[in-house]
């Protein structure tokens, strides 16, 4: 596709331009209000939102506003941080939400029914919208201003927004001057796009909150000594991370692939513990495919060349995550059985969360050349009243990673190793970095089972 001139109607860029006109006078000619650029919606279209700290709140607004004019809109998005006025109930009938992975904001409308969830791995999304399976027709995306060669970064969330700005049938775009220009296969030329709305208003942040708590201090203890020098990270997002990437001070050269990392990253950057230079992949580089973090974060990778966003479908894909030697993937679960089952993404019935990159990087890591997976939980819940290490799985929870895909189990009682260890062997494991108070319950159903 040539970028001095439109691509013919029915791809990306606007059907009928002058095929003279240069990427800036096309720009322009593309601006528009909130309120005008999302006339594009129809009736029955299936409407993509940018997700994570890039959603393109006076977008979603302006849509949500002509919800009169509007019925049966499938609104697709994983995780959205601020507004999500299309899931409140008044909504109903006008906008129906499709959630690839539960965000707070959704989390109601999903389990009273005025919503739908997606069960799927995260790096597998993209393949929806390149087969046809789910085809986009009108994209809502956040993106930095142009470079002097009419390119947007997709700045903090490149994720699945690049697949599905790719293969939409329309792209409307905030260009936010406060979007950082962040490196890797983050861009997108003006002549991609179909309408453009200038913003200047700071993103919407996801700070990241104190760990104080003794639990959480003490599963970091226990996870952080599974880290050696020169491993390559994964992580998600909230406390126990937080707390882990808190114990690595005194590690060297350490390294980052992951699906996303919030501000943590940073002063271990900043300190040269994570400097990415033993890398088998990437070297030197830190790669993620969004990040969810507050206005330092945002600054940090702003024009940053040791930060690289690249598509989920590449950063989750297992076979490319098992070529970082020594890949240390850390995730949580809601509940564990005894022979390893994990449960992540529903507490029993209620669909709390997702799949996300889980599976993906329990996967890769198992893979990679002395990787690590690792399942970080605390062992309680509900104030200490219910053991996270349960004989069974509640009624209705689901499996998001097998008993023959968990290596690592760590609480704050200890790590179990599971890898090649028959159900027998499981349970005692499990039994024994449970809560104390629970492990004779523990052990006795474990005994009625047969287990041990």
């Amino acid at each position: 596709m040539s970028l001095t001139t439109p691509p013919a109607a029915g791809g990306p860029g606007a059907p009928g331009a002058h095929p003279r006109t240069t990427w800036s006078e096309y720009y322009r000619s593309l601006l528009g209000t909130p309120d005008e650029v999302v006339k594009a919606v129809r009736s029955g279209d299936r409407v993509y939102i940018h997700p994570g700290c890039a959603n393109p709140e006076p977008l979603v607004d302006a849509l949500t506003a002509r919800a009169d004019c509007l019925r049966d809109v499938e609104v697709v998005h994983l995780l959205t941080i601020g507004r999500a006025s299309h899931v409140s109930p008044e909504m109903e009938g006008h906008f129906r939400h499709n959630a690839m992975f539960i965000g707070a904001n959704a989390r109601q409308a999903v389990n009273e029914g005025r919503a739908d969830y997606t069960p799927i791995f995260l790096g597998e999304i993209a393949r929806l919208f390149s087969d046809g399976s789910l085809p986009i027709d009108v994209a809502l995306i956040q993106v930095s201003p142009p470079d002097a060669h009419g390119f947007c970064s997709l700045g903090v969330g490149v994720d699945h927004t690049l697949d599905a700005a790719r293969h939409a049938r329309h792209v409307i775009a905030e260009v936010n001057d406060q979007m950082p220009r962040v490196h890797g296969d983050a861009f997108l030329h003006v002549r991609q796009l179909h309408a453009v709305v200038e913003t200047s208003r700071p993103l919407t942040e996801l700070p990241s909150v104190a760990v104080h708590d003794e639990v959480t201090k003490g599963i970091a203890r226990n996870v952080s000594e599974l880290i050696d020098d020169g491993d390559t990270l994964q992580m998600g997002i909230g406390g126990i991370p937080d707390a882990v990437l808190a114990n690595l001070a005194d590690r060297r050269a350490l390294g980052v692939h992951t699906e996303m990392f919030a501000d943590g990253v940073v002063d271990l950057i900043e300190a040269g513990v994570i400097t990415g230079e033993r890398k088998s992949l990437h070297r030197g580089k830190v790669i993620a495919g969004f990040l969810l973090g507050t206005k330092r974060l945002f600054d940090f990778v702003h024009d940053n060349p040791v930060v690289e966003l690249h598509p989920t479908s590449y950063t989750n894909d297992p076979f490319i995550i098992a070529q970082n030697d020594n890949m240390v993937a850390i995730n949580s679960a809601v509940e564990v059985d005894l022979t390893g089952q994990v449960s992540s993404d529903s507490i029993g019935t209620m669909f709390y969360s997702g799949f996300g990159g889980q599976t993906d990087y329990i996967r890769g890591a198992s893979r990679s050349r002395g990787g690590k997976p690792i399942i970080a939980l605390p062992s309680t819940a509900k104030g200490g009243a219910i053991s996270r290490v349960v004989p069974l799985l509640s009624p209705g929870a689901g499996v998001v990673t097998t008993r023959a895909d968990v290596r690592w189990v760590v609480t704050e009682y200890g790590a179990a190793y599971l890898f090649g260890k028959t159900v027998r062997q499981r349970a005692r494991a499990l039994i024994d970095i449970a809560h104390p108070k629970f492990r004779e319950e523990l052990e006795r159903a474990a005994r009625e089972r047969r287990l041990l």
